[in-house]
């Protein structure tokens, strides 16, 4: 499942988000890549072990923490630190896929993988996250705030800037249900029993699909 996630930050957070990257120091991105990634990645990444890092990593984690609709879609059980990375005209990602285990002493596995887009679109061309699907490329521009959420599994690319700078934060989650259908199925029976709680409140239904979701989440869940 790809989704787009509307205003995760708060108009004040990316502000404040704002003004802490214009300060801090970028290093080069290729230092954060995989082996083959390092070939095609042509960015700058903010530098990772400082305060300012610190400061927007929390930002960050704490609006995916609190959004309703990134905890039902994903079901997170680690997330991983935010990246931040800056492109620059000339800049690119190339084609590649994400690391299927992250960390060193703490090693997580990524299951969903984030884009949570930081500038607006109408400040620079180009920049679109191309994610290989079934039905072909598909190219994702998002306003600055909101998010694209997708399998680590997919293919990916970030399309050439040629005006403008695009800053975004990345990250990656461990879901505590590895399967995307899976989660997609938990997913839907979820919207449908809160559906039907809105319009009709406790009824048998809902106490139905409340059993059904509870039980193919204790059957799924890794913990």
């Amino acid at each position: 499942m790809i989704l787009a996630i509307d205003n995760v930050l708060t108009p004040e957070e990316l502000d404040e988000v704002y003004q802490i990257l214009k300060e801090a120091e970028f290093v080069d991105g290729k230092l954060t890549a995989g082996v083959y990634a390092k070939i095609v990645k042509h960015n700058q990444q903010l530098e990772g072990n400082t305060e300012a890092a610190e400061s927007v990593k929390a930002i960050v984690n704490q609006a995916l923490k609190r959004n309703a609709l990134f905890q039902a879609v994903v079901r997170p059980k680690i997330i991983r630190p935010a990246l931040f990375s800056r492109y620059e005209t000339g800049m690119e990602y190339g084609l590649h896929t994400d690391n299927a285990i992250m960390g060193e002493e703490f090693l997580t596995r990524s299951d969903i993988s984030v884009t949570l887009f930081l500038s607006a679109p109408d400040t620079y061309d180009g920049g679109e996250l191309v994610i290989d699907t079934s039905l072909g490329e598909q190219s994702f521009k998002l306003p600055a705030r909101s998010m694209i959420v997708y399998p680590s599994t997919a293919l990916h690319r970030v399309a050439m800037v040629t005006r403008g700078v695009r800053l975004a934060a990345v990250t990656w989650v461990q879901s505590l249900v590895r399967d995307t259908q899976e989660r997609e199925i938990l997913f839907d029976l979820d919207t449908v029993r809160r559906a039907i709680f809105e319009k009709q409140g406790k009824t048998v239904e809902f106490d139905l699909l409340s059993k059904t979701h509870a039980n193919l989440l204790r059957k799924w869940a890794e913990l």
